[in-house]
């Protein structure tokens, strides 16, 4: 039995590595530069780097629940069950560069990020601020950017007008001739 490798996985998994690794990167950065609570201003009132730690879901959802052990485990459980769910439908689809496989190897690399860092540290570090007028966006990283960017992807694809499959052609052997 040959196990066949989908031509444009290879090129799709290093889009998920690249994710992962700028992610561990600039954490690493802001953990070694920056005092937890501290900030740098990089666009006055817009845009700050900053520090924190989200022991929480997206958002810092369950952040202050009674059971924080709980949450970091049961979290960590569904990260593993999407990203071996985002593998397969990446290996199916992996023959091709589409809107979609573009998605799932985003969403692959930001939820690889955040889940080496629950399951090694019990939380992710947050450290993009943004704030537009008087709205206060959540803080957030590198991880929860692509898989955002992922699904609103995922989204958009679903929301295209799909094209009709070419017709196929026969080919030499299917010419009857009578």
């Amino acid at each position: 039995m040959t196990l066949s490798i989908p031509r444009r996985l290879p090129w799709l998994l290093s889009l998920s590595a690249l994710i992962f690794l700028a992610d561990r990167f600039t954490k690493i950065w802001v953990a070694k530069h920056i005092a937890l609570g501290g900030a740098i201003p990089i666009l006055p009132r817009v845009l700050r780097i900053t520090h924190w730690t989200n022991e929480g879901a997206a958002f810092s959802l369950f952040a202050e629940s009674a059971s924080p052990h709980l949450v970091r485990w049961v979290l960590v459980g569904f990260a593993l069950v999407l990203l071996v769910a985002v593998f397969i439908a990446l290996v199916r689809l992996g023959n091709r560069f589409t809107l979609t496989t573009v998605a799932l190897a985003l969403v692959l690399g930001g939820a690889l990020g955040n889940v080496h860092d629950r399951i090694l540290y019990g939380s992710v570090v947050d450290f993009i601020e943004v704030h537009i007028f008087s709205y206060h966006w959540p803080d957030f990283n590198i991880a929860d950017s692509s898989i955002v960017t992922g699904a609103c992807l995922l989204l958009l694809d679903s929301l295209l007008p799909k094209k009709p499959p070419a017709p196929s052609q026969p080919g030499p052997s299917a010419i009857r001739i009578a």
